[in-house]
């Protein structure tokens, strides 16, 4: 259960199915994301691929000496833009592969248009997701619902994504979806509609215990997505944005020009591979020790390359030296900056209060330390928004909720109008109302003793306490106690034993803290083996973003169902 590795294998084969010669890729917008992700351009450039190309683009030169291998998603517009190519083909010949299922009539319209008889294959290679890790999955998806219902072009979208993990891992799943979401029920209905029409592509070889995929909705924990992180892959997207494994580095102060976009990707860099799930307070030891060790293996500038043979050594090893070199101004900027942001925005005692929010249960000490971090002129608006949300998630009902009188603080500071609105926006997004499950327990004593009992081992710390409720969840599950009325199976079977291969869905997007705790779970949990996936990958300013386009569009459709007009303002 590797989705990385069932990508890359994916296009190696259509590199293979080619054969010797010189070769040009082309790609549309998505695959272009979806290969970037797998394979860096050196890589595939050792496969004689040299040209890289999207399908869409006009000014393309004729060069018959290339053959073209085709990767694209099984659209209108591409199976149209591969129509005009084949009726005035720029290469040699074509070897055809769509990253899902393709109609019928489509491939005899792509038939009819092969007049000059360029083409040598047509295949179907379901890599339509992005793998992220090797147990994550996206589908760079944002503003998926309206309201409590799916936008309408994302639901099919969607389900093409996910049938395309199921069909590249080579699973046929029995499916749960969360109750109290109906677009969770409408995701599973749709994937399970598919897996009926295609049934022949999921004919795959019978496992003793079937696999199942578990669909969840993120409206079920706002909390995860708000919480800022401490591990390096969560915190680099959390405060510098990780987009396909590229960061973009422009604003850094004195930034140097071949920094200014990096790229972070665990199959190509060692030290990222090793230090992904690393607290921050590790990796600065390890980056020290990266720039130790550098330093050692630099060359000497008085060293003497007096004969041949010094020479040759020094030229061998240049190559590794300049990767090398590479890596270590890399992480050297990526940690400087991530340290820069922390001691700037204040963000230990900001996320020593948020992980209070999240875990503890003592209103008084919450409500103290929110409204004093708020009058903290250090602390920015993002972060005091960010705390007056977990606030309002945390304490909605609270019989003494100070909601009122942080919402005046946030204005006293100057927090747009914007940013205030989206307190409100939240709690309608993931309040109480919504919820189907027990996002927040009263901590009994009990929890507390063992939370305890962790601190005393040094095992956890202040900064990460918040277990994410995916992780409660798969335990449950694991364990086989997750409830039927939580979560119900489509159709009339459900599983008896315990679940080896689990995919887990979020609708709404996942977040780099519970693909940490899919990780987790994957290494403590023999025999069993979990993939996650989201629409997106969330960090915090997405994931408000999110919200945003789904309240507010479920607001529009409400008023129009209305008859009335939307209070302009």
């Amino acid at each position: 259960m590797n989705v990385t590795l069932a990508v890359k294998q994916y296009i190696s084969k259509m590199i293979e199915n080619s054969g010797p010669g010189m070769k040009i890729l082309l790609m549309d917008k998505e695959t272009t994301s979806i290969v970037s992700v797998v394979y860096t351009q050196s890589e595939i450039l050792q496969k004689e691929v040299y040209l890289f190309e999207r399908i869409d683009s006009q000014n393309r030169d004729n060069m018959k000496h290339l053959k073209a291998i085709c990767f694209l998603r099984p659209t209108k517009e591409n199976v149209e833009n591969l129509i005009q190519e084949l009726r005035r083909p720029k290469y040699s010949v074509y070897f055809i592969y769509f990253s899902n299922v393709i109609s019928k009539s489509e491939i005899k319209a792509l038939a009819e248009a092969d007049e000059q008889e360029v083409v040598a294959e047509v295949q179907e290679f379901y890599g339509d997701f992005i793998a992220v890790n090797p147990h994550l999955f996206s589908l760079n998806l944002s503003g998926v619902a309206r309201g409590r219902s799916w936008e309408p072009t994302i639901l099919p979208r969607t389900t093409q994504g996910l049938t395309s993990v199921l069909l590249a891992l080579k699973k046929c799943p029995m499916i749960r979806y969360q109750l109290s979401s109906d677009m969770a029920k409408r995701l599973g209905e749709s994937v399970k509609q598919i897996i009926t029409k295609e049934y022949e592509l999921f004919d795959f070889r019978k496992t003793e215990v079937p696999p199942l995929l578990l669909i969840m909705d993120r409206s079920d924990d706002a909390i995860t997505p708000l919480l800022n992180q401490w591990t390096y892959q969560a915190m680099v997207h959390e405060l510098l944005g990780l987009n396909n494994n590229r960061i973009d580095l422009s604003r850094v102060p004195g930034i140097s020009k071949e920094l200014k976009e990096v790229v972070l990707s665990a199959e190509n860099d060692e030290f990222y591979a090793n230090n992904l799930y690393l607290n921050f307070g590790e990796i600065g030891t390890n980056i020290k020790n990266l720039m130790e060790d550098f330093q050692k293996k630099k060359p000497k500038a008085q060293q003497k390359l007096e004969s041949i043979s010094d020479m040759k050594a020094f030229v061998d090893n240049y190559p590794q030296f300049k990767k090398m070199s590479g890596t270590v101004s890399k992480h050297v900027t990526v940690v400087g900056e991530l340290s820069r942001m922390v001691s700037e925005r204040h963000l230990m005692e900001v996320s020593e209060v948020e992980q209070e929010l999240a875990c503890q249960n003592d209103h008084s000490s919450a409500s103290q330390n929110v409204r004093r971090l708020l009058q903290n002129p250090r602390v920015s608006e993002l972060d005091a928004v960010r705390l007056v949300m977990l606030y309002a998630l945390r304490y909605e009902r609270h019989s003494s909720s100070i909601l009122q009188g942080l919402m005046e603080e946030l204005n006293r500071k100057g927090v747009s109008e914007r940013h205030r609105r989206m307190v409100t926006s939240m709690v309608e997004y993931g309040g109480k109302s919504v919820r189907g499950s027990d996002l927040i327990n009263p901590q009994d004593a009990v929890a507390i003793t063992k939370q305890f009992f962790k601190g005393l081992k040094g095992v956890e710390n202040v900064y990460t306490q918040h277990v994410p409720l995916l992780q409660e969840t798969l335990d449950q599950l694991i364990k086989g106690r997750l409830k039927d009325s939580q979560f119900p199976y489509l159709g009339p079977s459900s599983l008896r034993d315990r679940p080896q291969d689990i995919i887990v869905f979020v609708i709404g997007g996942a977040t780099y803290e519970e693909a940490l705790a899919v990780y987790n779970l994957n290494r403590t949990m023999p025999g069993v083996r979990i993939v996650l996936g989201g629409t997106t990958i969330h960090n915090t300013k997405s994931f408000l973003e999110e919200v945003k386009l789904t309240v507010g569009a479920g607001q529009a459709e409400r008023v129009q169902r209305a008859g009335g007009h939307p209070n302009r303002r």
